[in-house]
């Protein structure tokens, strides 16, 4: 135990050389993080360092499940960072594997310096130490990432729902359901699911669906504008579609769509101006 305090003693007097000659070894070119030459960025990559080091040499001292125990938190808190988040994996191991040669350099030397006060059994008992305890770090660092990675999705995926609210009252019975930009599958699915619904709740008659602003549609995206226009005829909801490209055209073409019992317009100022009209009429 004696022989463990003063090889924590050894190590800590190190740790701040250590994340010089860490940070130095670094290949920057890895991205994320380790890449960054934002001066806020590389020091606080370098105050995380120097943190595992500080933690990290109180193995030699602590019972493990204490030692592990603290360590959770610098985990938690580390593998929540947004730029770590935006690191490589292959770059957080490489990390973890230039940090474990780091240490089991450090013991050779301070074997070298003991002579036969450290014997053989003590050295490996040292090396496999470090070895096994950096393994269960990385592991429940990467652990630890992956349940944050999911909640930043989830966070994200929330938020578009919440921003997945396009119908447009136009007046009390017409609704406008504008889409811009590039439509994923899964924004699709939440965006016609809301449309649906809204649909419903504002007691519409007729929906104009306005696809101007997309530039270029799957055909699983195709294919559930589609679906919807089914869905809300069948709630009774009619529909009107414009601003049709004529790439979004060619793929419902070759989904085998029939247009034909589809009010089309070319623009949604054409279909908004018919429709008036058709008031007027009434």
């Amino acid at each position: 135990m004696l022989r463990n305090k003063e090889l924590h003693d050894f190590l800590c007097e190190r740790n701040a050389g250590l994340t010089e000659q860490w940070y130095e070894s670094l290949d920057k070119n890895q991205g994320g993080i380790y890449g960054s030459i934002n001066p806020n960025i590389i020091e606080k990559l370098k105050q995380q360092n120097i943190e595992f080091h500080n933690r990290f040499c109180s193995m030699f001292i602590k019972e493990y499940e204490e030692f592990l125990e603290d360590f959770q938190d610098w985990i938690v808190r580390t593998a929540r960072d947004e730029d770590r988040l935006s690191t490589p994996t292959t770059a957080v191991l490489q990390d973890f594997f230039q940090t474990q040669k780091q240490y089991l350099q450090l013991v050779e030397e301070f074997a070298s310096i003991q002579g036969d006060r450290v014997s053989k059994e003590q050295l490996i008992a040292w090396n496999q130490g470090i070895t096994a305890t950096i393994n269960d770090l990385l592991l429940e660092f990467t652990t630890q990432t992956a349940i944050a990675a999911e909640k930043k999705l989830n966070a994200q995926q929330e938020l578009i729902v919440e921003m997945s609210a396009p119908v447009i009252l136009l007046t009390k019975d017409t609704g406008l359901l504008p889409l811009v930009g590039e439509i994923s599958t899964y924004r699709a699915q939440i965006m016609f699911e809301k449309a649906l619904q809204q649909s419903t709740e504002y007691h519409l008659e007729r929906l104009f669906i306005d696809l101007s602003g997309v530039p270029i549609i799957d055909t699983m995206v195709a294919h559930q504008i589609f679906q919807l226009i089914d869905g809300l005829r069948i709630i009774g909801v009619k529909t009107a579609l414009a601003g049709i490209s004529p790439d979004i055209a060619q793929t419902a073409i070759q989904l085998g769509i029939n247009f034909r019992e589809i009010e089309v317009y070319n623009t949604l100022a054409q279909a908004m101006k018919l429709k008036n009209l058709e008031i007027q009429g009434r």
